[in-house]
């Protein structure tokens, strides 16, 4: 069976090399109608079917086809997505979503952006700066910046954008970031955009950041160190406090990005700082975003007045983008104040999370370094039979996604299982005795 799919590989991977080798050029150069000589240009600089990108995603979907695959992404889902979903019309047990404390969905989250639309319309119409600014936004992060007990907070309309517009923007040439192997994309184009230097430490390993820091500090003006939160491909944490000591005694900047572990870690959710009950001021920039635990979308940053306000009136991807829609914030800002309300939503996404390990673990299956909070990868060691599984458990009605090479290497390709306060026992039991039927 190696051989096979080896000797496919090979047809695949010459099938592109043909289908990207440019014709012949004409041997006569044409007139460019200004007395000189033009060129012809190789097609595959002129065509979106001959880049490498796309030729990389047939030759993806092709291998897929002759192994009888199914593309496990993009699945349509039909209504809200939380512990379980409507899928081709069939409710399933969800796993693929980040609806952590099931606020996405709920009566009052939704009533609070049907509020903001009847007041505000469904669009600020501008950048915050010149007339986009509305009153849920400064509510919103002052109730970010009272969550974090730091001076003050800013929000931008996404994510992804938050991390590359304040890397980009605070560090130059004369700068290095320093970033834990596995931290995300959007720290990496942040990183790339503001033309720091950028070297990156073995995961979760503060002996590693130390020796780079003691290596390089000195050869650089301002020096900032990235790590998250709770890594959502493996479940993980950082050890924070040693990060802050190494960051104090380099005189580095830290920023951790609390995508997936801000509303998740913690007794009431809170975050790293909390759970390991640090003073929040000891980090410099807090990062994280409102599409998981806070039914919203877009991202945030909190920490010091003079951060934020450097990025209120600097930073180009809030400078120059539209302001957040006020029915985005208004459900953000609810499930803040909710959260705070409703603890036993944390304790029951925790409660359920280790279970799901356990009853994993007692299964025998690798459920790598996660520490069952919220996110609990199962290894499966081949992407062919990750998105195999997947299909095959969607079929049972049973959502989780698989992550393939590259995303991972090939030998840790997995089923990613995120758990929500809303799924029960019996869903985790039900998945896993299916998981547990169909593995070799």
């Amino acid at each position: 069976m190696t051989a096979k799919r080896s000797e496919l590989k090979q047809q695949l991977l010459e099938q592109a090399r043909r289908r990207t080798t440019p014709r012949a050029a004409s041997a006569t150069p044409s007139s460019n109608g200004q007395g000189g000589e033009q060129r012809t240009v190789p097609e595959r600089f002129t065509r979106f079917d001959a880049q490498p990108g796309y030729q990389q995603i047939a030759m993806m979907r092709q291998a897929a086809d002759q192994l009888g695959l199914v593309d496990p992404f993009f699945k349509v889902h039909e209504g809200t997505a939380g512990a379980t979903s409507v899928i081709n019309g069939q409710t399933c047990i969800n796993f693929a979503s980040y609806n952590y404390l099931g606020f996405s969905g709920d009566p009052r989250i939704n009533q609070a952006a049907c509020d903001a639309v009847a007041r505000y319309g469904t669009s600020v119409s501008a950048s915050r700066v010149v007339s986009g600014e509305r009153p849920i936004h400064q509510e919103l992060e002052q109730a970010l910046a009272t969550a974090y007990d730091v001076e003050d907070a800013v929000v931008f309309v996404s994510g992804h954008a938050t991390n590359v517009s304040t890397l980009g923007h605070l560090l130059g040439p004369k700068d290095l970031v320093l970033h834990d192997e596995y931290i995300h994309n959007s720290s990496l184009v942040g990183a790339q955009l503001s033309g720091a230097k950028r070297m990156s430490f073995s995961h979760n390993d503060p002996a590693a950041l130390e020796a780079l820091l003691a290596r390089h500090r000195h050869q650089f003006e301002r020096v900032l160190v990235v790590i998250e939160g709770l890594y959502s491909m493996d479940g993980d944490i950082p050890e924070l406090p040693r990060f802050i000591e190494l960051k104090q005694r380099y005189q580095a900047w830290l920023m951790v990005d609390e995508a997936h572990s801000f509303g998740v870690m913690g007794d009431t959710g809170l975050g790293l700082r909390e759970y390991f009950d640090i003073d929040p001021r000891d980090v410099d920039i807090w990062m994280g975003t409102m599409s998981k635990t806070m039914a919203g979308c877009g991202g945030y940053i909190a920490g010091s007045k003079p951060l934020v306000e450097t990025l209120r009136y600097l930073a180009p991807g809030f400078l120059y983008s539209v302001g957040m829609p006020a029915q985005v914030a208004a459900p953000s800002l609810a499930a803040l104040q909710l959260m705070q309300q409703e603890p036993e939503r944390v304790q029951r996404l925790h409660a359920i999370s280790r279970y799901f390990l356990e009853q994993a673990t007692a299964r025998g299956l690798d459920t790598g370094k996660s520490i069952g909070a919220a996110v609990v990868p199962v290894i499966i060691g081949s992407s062919a039979a990750a998105a195999r599984l997947s299909n095959a458990l969607l079929e049972q009605h049973i959502n989780v996604q698989p992550i393939l090479h590259p995303a991972v290497p090939e030998k840790s390709a997995r089923l990613r299982f995120f758990l929500s306060c809303e799924h029960t026992q019996a869903h985790i039991d039900q998945t896993l005795d299916a998981l547990t039927a169909l593995l070799p």
